[in-house]
């Protein structure tokens, strides 16, 4: 699988002219090694492949690496600088979201080197999930829907949004989830018009909205997802709103497969909103990809004319925000397919009064 996956950089490597490339992000190394930990760095070149961890992971390294040198050195630039001298390379291409001190310290090291800035060269094959990868976002997204089935039992007017947040992040645990894949979201009443109210010790009253906004890391993957309920009652305009959102989440879901242009994965839902007099309410993207980030490309734009591809994970989340009043949003995985798209998150979406 690995192997699979360092042919593929090795070949958006020659096709971009890129004779080096060290790889600093953690995530991308866990991708192309299965090596996960908080200290890594891995160079690629034409005929070399090699992992530079410390002593701490050392054993560990050499348990779950295959198919690349592994070498435990505290000052990993000094070994990536030895194996370009010994393999005459003169070019280096790094991510660019190393820190300032960091690239200042490679000025250093790697001096008289040309040192090229390089953008989404693994989050690009990232894009695209294998089906050990697709089964294991899938298991994070059935606990995410688990706990929150078990969590409309919990909630009641006189809890907290911090008291249903913590119900719904220790739920996901007991069910073997490693962490939550962001802070969970728990925003009721007027806090539900605010799209990333993070919970509060605001308390849950009759009459509120409560948008939940949650998800899991299982085995390095997420699920994200959201769904939007109401306590004790609900307004003849809230459930307009509700039904629209509603409308646009399942309108995406009917229309996205490989191909369709990025504008119009976000142009579909959004003109659900807007032909019922919302458009200006939805003040957000329709989505992202999901993987080992919760958050990764592709993201979506009114404008942008690339095209989704089939073995993307994308979230389709619509959303209404009436400032001061409240907001609805719903949000699920899709894994898009050559000829559609298969729903991941499957927690029920029917409005819900509880």
């Amino acid at each position: 699988m690995h192997t699979n996956r360092l042919e593929k950089l090795r070949h958006q490597m020659m096709e971009t002219g890129t004779p080096a490339l060290l790889i600093t992000n953690l995530k991308n190394i866990y991708y192309l090694t299965g090596f996960w930990g908080s200290a890594g760095t891995v160079l690629i070149t034409a005929d070399r492949q090699v992992l530079i961890t410390d002593d701490r992971y050392i054993t560990y390294a050499q348990s779950v690496v295959k198919d690349f040198e592994v070498v435990s050195e505290r000052d990993e630039l000094a070994v990536v600088a030895k194996v370009l001298k010994d393999s005459h390379i003169s070019e280096l291409a790094f991510e660019d979201e190393v820190s300032v001190a960091y690239y200042q310290a490679m000025q250093t090291v790697f001096e008289g080197m040309h040192l090229v800035p390089t953008s989404n060269l693994v989050m690009n094959l990232r894009m695209m999930k294998d089906e050990t990868e697709i089964a294991t976002i899938q298991r994070a997204c059935q606990i995410s829907d688990q706990a929150f089935l078990d969590a409309l039992d919990f909630i009641k007017p006189g809890k907290t949004e911090l008291e249903v947040a913590n119900f719904l992040d220790f739920r996901m645990r007991e069910m073997g989830s490693e962490a939550v894949s962001f802070d969970t979201i728990a925003a009721s009443g007027y806090r539900s018009a605010m799209p990333h109210g993070r919970a509060s010790e605001k308390v849950i009253e009759a009459g509120d909205a409560l948008t939940l906004d949650f998800g899991c890391i299982y085995d390095h993957y997420v699920s994200d997802m959201t769904r939007t309920i109401y306590i004790g009652s609900v307004s003849d305009e809230e459930a307009e709103i509700y039904q629209t959102v509603l409308a646009a989440n399942q309108a995406l879901i009917a229309a996205a497969k490989a191909g369709m242009e990025y504008r119009e994965f976000d142009g579909v839902p959004r003109r659900v909103i807007e032909a019922a007099g919302y458009g200006p309410y939805f003040t957000h993207g329709i989505g992202h990809g999901m993987g080992l980030d919760v958050h990764e490309i592709p993201y979506f734009s009114k404008t942008a004319t690339d095209k989704i591809q089939a073995g993307m994970v994308l979230t389709d989340e619509p959303g209404i925000y009436l400032e001061g009043k409240y907001g609805v949003r719903i949000e699920d995985d899709l894994l898009i397919t050559e000829d559609g798209c298969k729903i991941l998150t499957l927690a029920p979406k029917e409005l819900t009064v509880i």
